[in-house]
């Protein structure tokens, strides 16, 4: 199949060759809504960086649309909504710009504390005013991170280099690698109070909007520093700009900003104000860096897999990414092998995390995602991904809940599916072995040894002589070849589970012989 992917704004040339290799490639730049209305249609991909405004006109437009992908590390020119539900992947590349972002802020911090940007101005106008610019030192003060991601945790290395004490808040925060970095974790309220310089790096959402603003300068230390080269938007630039002119606030640092250009901003006329365009990411190397990675993530979107940095479905902390991928793996395959074994209209799903899969915190939001995507793949016509998959459950009706044990019930790890129809419900588990080792360790009420691959047939039978044999001889005579063999029961003579993977589809009417076999309740062929 041939791929149309069509970049929007400026990207480096070295992401542009990897997508010409693999796919058709259109480079058009600065196009208007209306003109990407018309063309929008034809295209399986589209890469923007900040330039281009995805609107849900746009998107409703992308009838094949598969991928839309942010060189650099905010989606926020990306109306999320309309493409979350259209299943459309949306991902950028946060890692590619993190050296820069972190360089940057560096540099903004020195300049800051330095006046160097004001004393450079003056000494070209002539002028030798060196007691004008009296700054202060890094060394001892306290920097105050708000938002410990990759960005943040880098700062924290070159703060602790320059002697500085520093302090971090996250929700989502890490605390072990907070404390490999010599990093104290504190409330953001804390952070306010105890920080001489404060920096900002958090995404734009409703949660961050406005964090800084006159209740939290209000609590800060008189003289305290500011600096944003995140998001405009996470400093309300009026409150700053009167605490500047009263004396609370020393100076700022703003890379962003609320309006880009900030044209109407008086916060830019404040001599103690340091002001770039957005240059964060302005780096040589950052530009390849993400233009590599977003072109990288569409061509495995485009090849049926997902992204590296999914930004519109749970989010994996990086560090657990690893961890939770076999998890991810079994769980996607127990909700395929479940919602075909079922009869009836599913009505809801719940999923229970035990042992050490309970110990994954929001990751285990990302799981779900994965366990309901393998229940629709096998309920919708076209296949869903961890994108649309919980609006496609909401649509059907079907209820999604998820719990945690800290008992296994024997396992280190264990995952449960227990689905509900309007004529039934059926249980599974899975466990992780090891990373490559993933097992379906029960069925039913019963234990089985069951590698999750291929075609398989789940039948509920009275265990007896001649069974198994039964269902031997008609696979022979329909030349489907059995390849492995599960029996679960609890006690001789009583019901039992059987798996049976085959090396080939099942017909219907094969199936409909298995089922007059004498003892025989329940047969249910799966493509797992």
């Amino acid at each position: 199949m041939s791929f149309k992917v069509l970049i929007s704004d400026p990207l480096a040339e070295e992401g542009v060759e990897i997508l010409r290799a693999f796919c058709d490639v259109d480079v058009k730049t600065g196009l208007s809504e209306d003109e990407l209305v018309k063309i929008i249609g034809d295209y399986d991909g589209l890469l923007v960086r900040s330039g281009t405004q995805v609107t849900a006109r746009i998107i409703e437009a992308a009838d094949k649309l598969k991928f839309i992908g942010r060189a650099g590390a905010g989606v926020d020119n990306i109306e999320m909504e309309p493409a979350t539900k259209r299943g459309i992947i949306v991902a950028n590349a946060p890692a590619g710009n993190t050296l820069a972002a972190c360089e940057h802020t560096v540099a903004m911090m020195m300049s800051l504390v330095r006046n160097i940007p004001q004393a450079t101005a003056s000494v070209k106008k002539g002028e030798w005013k060196r007691s004008q610019f009296m700054g202060i030192e890094v060394n001892g003060k306290t920097l105050g991170i708000a938002g410990f991601g990759r960005i943040g945790q880098e700062l924290s290395k070159r703060a602790n280099a320059m002697a500085m004490k520093v302090i971090a808040y996250d929700p989502y925060m890490n605390y072990k690698r907070a404390e490999e970095l010599g990093v104290t974790v504190v409330t953001l309220e804390e952070l306010f109070k105890m920080s001489d310089i404060i920096t900002v790096h958090t995404p734009l959402i409703k949660e961050t909007k406005h964090m800084i603003n006159r209740e939290t300068i209000a609590t800060m230390k008189d003289g305290v520093r500011i600096i944003n080269c995140a998001r405009g938007g996470i400093i309300d630039e009026d409150a700053l700009y009167d605490a500047i002119v009263s004396g609370k606030v020393a100076g700022a640092a703003l890379d962003v900003y609320e309006e880009e250009p900030p044209k109407n901003s008086k916060i830019i006329e404040l001599p103690q104000v340091i002001n770039t365009p957005h240059l964060g990411a302005s780096t040589v190397e950052a530009q390849k860096n993400v233009a590599v990675s977003v072109a990288e993530q569409c061509i495995e979107v485009l090849k049926g897999g997902s992204a590296d940095f999914v930004v519109n479905a749970p989010i994996v902390a990086p560090d657990m990414q690893e961890r939770i991928k076999p998890y991810a793996e079994i769980a996607q395959k127990m909700g395929k092998l479940i919602s075909q074994i079922v009869e009836g209209r599913i009505t809801s799903v719940e999923i229970e995390y035990a042992g050490k899969a309970a110990e994954f915190g929001n990751g285990s939001k990302y799981i779900t995602r994965v366990v309901v995507k393998g229940i629709m793949d096998t309920i919708l016509q076209t296949p869903a991904n961890i994108v649309n998959a919980e609006f496609a459950a909401t649509e059907h009706s079907i209820k999604i809940s998820e719990s945690i044990s800290p008992e296994a019930h024997g396992f280190a790890n264990l995952i449960t599916i227990t689905l509900k129809t309007d004529r039934m419900s059926e249980t599974i588990s899975g466990n992780v072995l090891a990373p490559d080792k993933v097992r379906i360790v029960k069925i039913g009420d019963y234990m089985t040894d069951l590698t999750p691959s291929g075609s398989v047939i789940v039948s509920y039978h009275h265990d007896k002589p001649g069974v198994i044999g039964a269902f031997g001889t008609i696979a022979g005579k329909y030349g489907i070849n059995i390849a492995g063999m599960q029996v679960g029961r609890n006690n001789p003579g009583e019901d039992a589970v059987m798996v049976l993977n085959v090396d080939s589809e099942v017909p219907q009417n094969v199936m409909d012989e298995f089922l007059k076999i004498d003892g025989v309740k329940t047969a249910k062929y799966a493509r797992i």
